[in-house]
């Protein structure tokens, strides 16, 4: 089954465009799916794939044949995989440049797609990132009509409830697609085990040149234990047997390759506010429990908090925004901050929560800062309420996506 995606909209606006479009993002993400099924809309079209090792060289070494065979006549060119193309950036501005033909390529990790191409097509590409699927999409594979519902302006707690049942099993299992189409608990946990091993462990020990990735592998484990907190580098490089530098690189890497994303400490004063150390978190819940072996059931586990913070801070990244963190050195702090067209917005995370609950360290930040609104996202409560000029609102958690 086709789960239907929130990229394909925006891909529709840039086809009559000129630019190649090139969409990026983790393996077993669904870039393939997307575009397969975008194309297949299409007219005069040709789709390939790098993984194709004959096809690859024709592309690489003799680039007037490739053309021949798959460029003239032809309306929309789709390459999968192009990342393997090592001077693919260079054969690609030759075809921008002298024929008439709408590309799009897909790579799964931004870093191999830059070096290997964009930075020879500056003003020629739009690049667009795949994640695994946010709550929304999950949700309309799962059921059209509660998806609906929760995109209206105002949602009940009643329908809120409702939809959190679904929130449970993605916060378990995660939103990458063939774990999302799984039926039973088993498969969902052995198709997980499948992405982590088979793609994304092998691809970044390509990445990184490593003869054994057993340090990578405890590097996982420990920013699985440490998700959501700032991290200590010189406490973390030597717990995994890592240098400073090379513990930066495999963040680095990690980040490339879609698995973890980085929440800086936002601050406008250095001498009272928290201006070092980023947080990290995984950008798939279901894959940092795979790595902690947990898929206990969310209200029965120690570190419910932080899923809920990390399945905010995921959805809210899915949608390219960029998201901070506040911490004062007297210890208030907000979970996280954004800043939208020159707009500061705050927002914390709760499971339960009242219209009174309202955290000191929240107030804090309103009064320093002044923001037209912040939002308290909880399972079940809504509501709106001003304090100080600040419009506060309470929505659900599941409604992340639309907050912004």
């Amino acid at each position: 089954m086709y789960v239907e995606r929130i990229l394909e909209k925006k891909l529709d606006k840039y086809l009559k465009t000129k630019e190649i479009i090139a969409v990026v993002g983790a393996r077993q993400c669904g870039k393939t799916t997307l575009l397969h099924h975008f194309m297949s809309k299409l007219n005069n079209k040709e789709i390939l794939s790098f993984e194709d090792q004959e096809l690859l060289q024709l592309f690489s070494n003799d680039i007037k044949s490739f053309i021949e065979i798959y460029v003239k006549g032809r309306d929309y060119l789709f390459i999968d995989e192009f990342q393997y193309a090592k001077n693919g950036g260079k054969q690609l501005k030759y075809i921008y440049d002298n024929f008439k033909i709408k590309i799009f390529i897909s790579g799964s990790s931004a870093q191999d797609l830059a070096v290997q191409g964009l930075k020879y097509l500056v003003g020629r590409v739009l690049v667009f990132n795949l994640y695994p699927l946010n709550f929304e999409e999950y949700l309309s594979f799962k059921d059209k009509q509660l998806t609906k519902l929760l995109l209206e302006k105002k949602v009940s707690p009643e329908i809120l409830k409702k939809i959190n049942k679904y929130y449970l099993e993605f916060s378990k299992f995660g939103g990458y697609p063939r774990v999302a189409l799984s039926e039973t608990l088993d498969e969902k946990k052995e198709i997980l085990k499948n992405i982590y091993n088979t793609y994304l462990l092998r691809e970044i020990k390509e990445i990184l040149q490593l003869s054994d990735n057993s340090k990578l592998i405890s590097l996982m484990k420990v920013l699985a234990l440490h998700s959501g907190n700032r991290l200590n580098y010189e406490e973390i490089s030597s717990s995994v047997g890592l240098s400073r530098n090379e513990l930066l690189k495999y963040l680095a890497i990690l980040k490339q390759t879609f698995i973890l994303f980085e929440v800086k400490p936002f601050f406008t004063n250095k001498k009272k506010e928290l201006i070092k150390s980023s947080e990290y978190f995984f950008l798939d819940n279901g894959f940092r429990n795979l790595i902690l072996n947990n898929f206990q059931e969310l209200d029965s586990r120690m570190d419910k908090g932080l899923i809920n913070e990390s399945f905010v801070a995921s959805e809210l990244i899915k949608k390219d925004l960029e998201l901070k963190f506040w911490r004062t050195k007297s210890k208030a702090e907000v979970d996280f901050i954004l800043e939208k067209e020159g707009e500061i917005i705050p927002i914390e995370v709760k499971s339960k929560i009242s219209s009174e609950n309202i955290s000191r360290s929240f107030r804090s930040f309103i009064e320093m800062y002044k923001p037209k609104k912040g939002f308290l996202l909880n399972y079940d409560f809504v509501g709106e309420k001003m304090i100080s000029g600040t419009s506060i609102i309470f929505r659900g958690l599941v409604e992340t996506t639309k907050i912004i």
